[in-house]
């Protein structure tokens, strides 16, 4: 007993003088939050970072017109003058399997940019892009189409997530959210650059022109510097100073410093990274895997994949992947394409609003009161295509009107929130893994909606019954949220994984509160257990 009592002295001894040196150099050097104070806001000192971001996410306007190709594809391949004939069922293939490609091209993806580089990985992407865009444009059968759709969604899992990592490396950390917002506005951009294409042109021509988007990303990435954090993990020293001097080039002397601002931060890289090695050295893989069976690792990974299921269900993206057909059906007496296009405009704008709504409002907040504005839109243009087909009303604009509405919400709300709050909910210790996995499993959630459209329609007896059965699942989602899902804006990370550890509904908020006694049993059986573990 004796012994170890001496081994957990020497240990708190050791605990102490770790802790001094890890003061010692936050002192000279600054941690993250210390660093921040030498770093002016002005808005030239961002113009590298806002420049670099521009032109890291540019791939995402091939992904928006990748997604979005199937709907002005199909019905041109369903006229009769059309040179390749096909089924319904060849159809959903043709628009779904993209989805499925894009999971299984994420993992090699995580290898790529971790080896290449996170630049030289989207720089990669152009050959699956050129590739499965060419036997698009030249195929002479269904196969060779689904073929090139596949090679597609590679190039789209090797084009983006690398940008995504990269604006996340090399942003200001109070600009971080704005700056990575230029992946959905180039998203969106590229859906009504699709729509606008199919309505002026053939699919053929279309594909070839894509060929152009996925070699402009190429070109101009040559002009941006590699991010420092991979420099830095990669031993290329030499290579991330001159990157951190590129992005802080406008950055003026810090006060009472003889380093630069890019010298302090590629101190800080260095430490960082020396932490990451001793932290991975630490615990492995199997490690990892035990974090998802406690508390907080199933239970927010279980919320988002259900929060996913309502949220493809609910037609949000099968709209998207159908929009030509789906407005043919509605009977607006509109164009179809132009609708598409109005539709696919009002998502650009609001992919920029939405940075302004997610910094300023709650996620619960959104997503319950989008999810209600959703299902009373869908509901509204369901009825109404049902009264235009029996020929009860004339009023054909008002399911476009309802849609429009209920893209603007959508927006807002089931839409872009679930795919950020993957990143909120989980603990840092299994984030990475947690996101891959919620990642991919709601992109094989999106396959199995797209891929169900028309089964879906059939059973509920055409287009009005399918838009109620939307409405349906949209209010299904806002109870769910409304139960399940735990508030993360503006909450401390450590109280979220407190409110998963001892709750199952969030109902009354986030309410981590435990007896005094059970709290200080807890707390001692914690600091025992850290102690021993470091002897």
């Amino acid at each position: 007993m004796r012994n170890t009592y001496l081994c957990l002295q020497e240990n708190e001894r050791r605990i102490r003088e770790e802790r001094e040196r890890e003061n010692k150099f936050n002192e000279t050097l600054g941690s993250a939050g210390s660093l921040s104070r030498y770093e002016s806001k002005r808005f030239k000192t961002l113009l590298p970072q806002m420049m670099a971001s521009a032109i890291s996410a540019l791939f995402h306007v091939v992904v928006g017109i990748s997604l979005a190709y199937s709907a002005i594809l199909l019905p041109q391949l369903e006229e009769e003058s059309s040179d390749l004939k096909i089924t319904k069922a060849q159809g959903s293939w043709i628009a779904s399997v993209i989805t499925i490609t894009i999971p299984v091209s994420g993992m090699t993806c995580g290898f790529l940019m971790d080896g290449m580089g996170r630049l030289n990985t989207i720089k990669l992407a152009m050959i699956p892009a050129v590739v499965g865009w060419i036997i698009i444009a030249t195929s002479k059968s269904v196969m060779m189409m689904i073929i090139g759709r596949i090679i597609t969604g590679f190039a789209a899992a090797w084009g983006t997530s690398p940008a995504m990592v990269y604006i996340t490396e090399i942003a200001r950390a109070d600009m971080r959210g704005s700056l990575m917002s230029f992946a959905p506005a180039y998203t969106s951009l590229g859906v009504v650059l699709a729509y606008f294409q199919g309505w002026m042109l053939h699919w053929r021509t279309v594909a070839w022109v894509c060929n152009v988007y996925a070699v402009v990303p190429f070109v101009l990435v040559m002009f941006i510097p590699e991010s420092p954090a991979w420099l830095v993990s990669k031993g290329r020293n030499d290579q991330a100073k001159k990157s951190l001097n590129w992005f802080n080039k406008y950055q003026p002397q810090p006060q009472n410093k003889t380093q630069t601002f890019a010298q302090l931060q590629f101190e800080y890289l260095l430490k960082e990274h020396e932490d990451k090695e001793k932290l991975r050295m630490k615990g492995g893989m199997a490690e990892r895997a035990k974090e998802f069976l406690k508390p907080t690792g199933y239970k927010p990974l279980l919320i988002l994949l259900g929060l996913f299921v309502f949220q493809q269900f609910s037609g949000i993206y099968i709209t998207l992947f159908y929009s030509i057909t789906f407005f043919q059906e509605v009977h607006s007496g509109m164009d179809p394409y132009f609708v598409s296009i109005l539709i696919g405009g009002v998502r650009f704008f609001m992919s920029i609003v939405n940075t302004y709504m997610l910094k300023t409002f709650c996620r619960r907040t959104l997503i319950i009161y989008g999810s209600a504005a959703m299902a009373v839109c869908m509901f509204v243009s369901g009825l109404y295509t049902h009264w235009i087909k029996e020929g009860v009303t004339t009023l054909t604009w008002v399911p476009v009107l309802a849609i429009l509405l209920y893209v603007v919400t959508s927006m807002v709300s089931l839409l872009s929130i679930p795919w950020t709050m993957t990143a909120e909910l989980f603990p840092i210790e299994i984030r990475g893994v947690a996101h891959s996995i919620v990642y991919s499993s709601a992109y094989l959630i999106m396959f199995l909606s797209i891929q169900s459209y028309n089964t879906l329609k059939d059973t509920f007896k055409g287009v009005a019954g399918l838009q109620w059965f939307f409405a349906v699942t949209s209010l299904a989602g806002l109870v769910y949220a409304y139960i399940l899902l735990p508030e993360a804006h503006g909450v401390k990370l450590a109280d979220i994984q407190e409110y998963f550890k001892y709750n199952n509904v969030y109902i009354g908020g986030i309410n981590t509160k435990e007896s005094a006694l059970k709290k200080a049993d807890r707390m001692e059986k914690e600091q025992m257990e850290e102690l021993v573990n470091r002897v």
